[in-house]
């Protein structure tokens, strides 16, 4: 009997990790691609070890419109304009959405915002190929749900080792 449980709890724990894993690889397929652009991090801080830590300016927009707000976790809507930069225009409401505008998903930890990550890594050596990063491309779904594939110059050039 001892074994049985076993056996469907790590059953039941594998098809709980694979079912992350194969909602993740939808959103890198189908999810839309939405550049944020990145706000001004301390450079002395900028890099640190095999990562790089990440502000946006997005984040920074919003956030007077939440000192009010009681919840930790919500959604931002995002006007997008012919480049697919997303720039803050409210606080998600549950109004439909304009053709140009997708709903991105916050987390309100420690009095700032997160979208998705606050950290890009990269390979160790590889530091110099991010240190012109202007803009975080993303891949949203339409619940809001972001992913972090990459990060862009200023002329919105893929950044990283061929």
């Amino acid at each position: 009997m001892r074994r049985t449980l076993l056996i469907l709890t790590t059953l039941v724990l594998l098809a709980l990790v694979n079912y992350g894993i194969v909602q993740r690889e939808k959103l890198l397929t189908n999810g839309r691609i939405v550049l944020l652009e990145l706000a001004p991090v301390d450079p002395r801080s900028l890099m640190q070890g095999d990562y790089m830590a990440l502000r946006f300016a997005v984040a920074n927009d919003a956030m007077p419109h939440l000192t009010d707000h009681p919840a930790e976790d919500g959604h931002l809507v995002l006007t997008l304009d012919d480049k697919g930069i997303g720039r803050y225009a409210r606080l998600d409401d549950g109004m439909p959405l304009a053709d140009d505008e997708i709903r991105m998903r916050y987390r309100k930890r420690d009095r700032e915002l997160k979208l998705a990550t606050n950290a890009y890594f990269f390979e160790e050596g590889t530091a110099h190929y991010y240190e012109p990063a202007r803009y975080g491309e993303f891949r949203v779904a339409p619940d809001g749900e972001a992913l972090l594939t990459g990060l862009r110059d200023g002329k919105l050039n893929r950044l990283g080792p061929e």
